[in-house]
Order: structure tokens, then sequence, then C-alpha cells
């Protein structure tokens, strides 16, 4: 009998051309899909919850699909990690309703941006934060990325590439914060456009450089000009740290392990 998996994964992108399948670039889907079909004999129709571009990051990114496979879901992830590189790894698996789609039964995500600010380089955060040499003034970007929360429609903080109609977005949560030498930009949504959190940093820098006016932000959105808005940040820095659904996908794990841990 077939059932639906949703399974919880986070990879490094550095080394990857995004999720997608791509020709002629290594792509994570690729990776995936190969020590999956390795696990199971077959090669499963992947839903993901959303598309990662070359070079971003997850710390938690789900996919579903059927199987009629009979591993436990408390062993899925480590049968897979044995399979998978270094820098891609599932931690959470549970089984879900017939017809689930980690995509269109996703209710948000939150994405982070993570900027090492320090005069000095860091190796260890080398594609992994933006390096910016210059000071930030963590908490008057913090008031300015406060305007881009509510309903509004961000045609303005989206890339020319992007053909969706429907460009009106809900924040639900923004935030600038620091510790240490490291900036965080941190954004809960509906839903994303394409290079979306990317046009968001890339004009809360040109606020920090006073190229910009703190205020800028409700004027850009009102217009909906891509021109206006700052440029697109890049990709080293950005994750995606949080997807939403109507339950935790990793509780079923966790009540599974606390379990063996009472026996």
């Amino acid at each position: 009998m077939s059932r639906t998996l949703l399974l919880t994964l986070r990879y490094d992108g550095s080394r990857y051309h995004g999720w997608q399948v791509q020709q002629n670039a290594v792509t994570v889907q690729e990776v995936f899909q190969n020590a999956l079909g390795e696990l199971l004999g077959t090669r499963p129709d992947l839903k993901a919850c959303s598309r990662t571009d070359t070079g971003v990051h997850a710390d938690m990114f789900c996919i579903s699909f059927e199987t009629d496979s009979r591993i436990p879901c408390g062993q899925f992830p480590q049968a897979l990690n044995m399979r998978l590189p270094r820098d891609i790894a599932v931690y959470g698996c549970r089984e879900v309703e017939e017809g689930f789609h980690a995509r269109y039964h996703c209710l948000g995500k939150r994405y982070i941006y993570q900027i090492l600010n320090t005069k000095q380089r860091n190796p260890f955060y080398e594609g992994r934060a933006l390096h910016y040499r210059y000071p930030l003034d963590e908490t008057m970007l913090h008031q300015a990325a406060r305007q881009y929360v509510g309903q509004h429609n961000f045609s303005g903080f989206c890339s020319y590439k992007s053909t969706v109609e429907d460009t009106v977005r809900t924040v639900s949560h923004c935030s600038v914060e620091r510790k240490g030498d490291l900036v965080t930009f941190s954004v809960q949504a509906d839903g994303f456009l394409y290079n979306m959190v990317r046009i968001m940093v890339g004009t809360l820098l040109r606020i920090a450089q006073g190229k910009f006016r703190p205020d800028c932000i409700p004027v850009i959105l009102e217009k909906g000009d891509r021109a206006l808005a700052g440029p697109t940040a890049p990709a080293e820095g950005l994750y995606l740290s949080r997807v939403l659904y109507a339950f935790d996908p990793l509780e079923e794990q966790r009540v599974t392990d606390n379990f063996k841990e009472r026996e």
C-alpha cells in the first residue's frame, strides 16, 4: 500500500545551482533524487516546498512524495544520510495524508539573511554570509525593516524575470538583529516573489549607506517600481529557515525519539 511521506532536510547550497534539476549543472534535487532512488529502488515524483537559487542555503526544506516503501519514519533520515554528501542532511520524516503537497499545503515561510559585518573576512563564513566591511546600525535598520510588515504589493521587490501576476504578499514578521559581528535580517510571510528577500536586503543596505532615506520603503511599495528599490543582495547570505504548515513537520519524529529514550 502506498503512503505519503514528508521529509525535512537542510543543505549548504554553496556548490549547487539551486534546488531544481537543470541541464549541465549540479543541483540539490538531482543529488537528493539519486540518493533516494538508491534507497528505494525507484525515483518517486518529488513535491518540494520551494525553489532555491544558486548558492542559497536551507536550514529547513520540506519534500513530499508517495512510496510503497515500508521503511519506518524513524529510520528514513539515517538511511538517506548514509547515501547523501555531507552538505545535505535529512533530519525529519513523518507520514502525512494522501494528496499532501509540500508546496501547496505550505502556509508560509521564513527566510534569514546573514551579514558578516567586520572589516576582515572570516573563512568560516565564506559562502555562508555576505561580508560587509562598513558599519551597520542594526537598530536603525530594524526600524526600517518594520515597514515591510503587512499586506503589500511587492512588485517593486521582485526580479524583472518574474512572470507572477499576483504580487501581493503578507509579511507577518520582519527584524534585524546583531550578535557580535553577525547581523541577521529575518522575514516571515505567506509567500515570496522571485528574489524578493534579496532585494529587501539590498534596499536596507542602501539605507545603511545613506543612499536611500530610512522611510523610503513605503514609497517603493506604493509605486511598485523595481528601479526604485535597492540591488539584489548576493545569494550566499540567504537561508530558508522555516516552512510553516498546519502541523509541525518534525512532531512525529520527536515523539518517536522521546519514546525510545523512555524505553
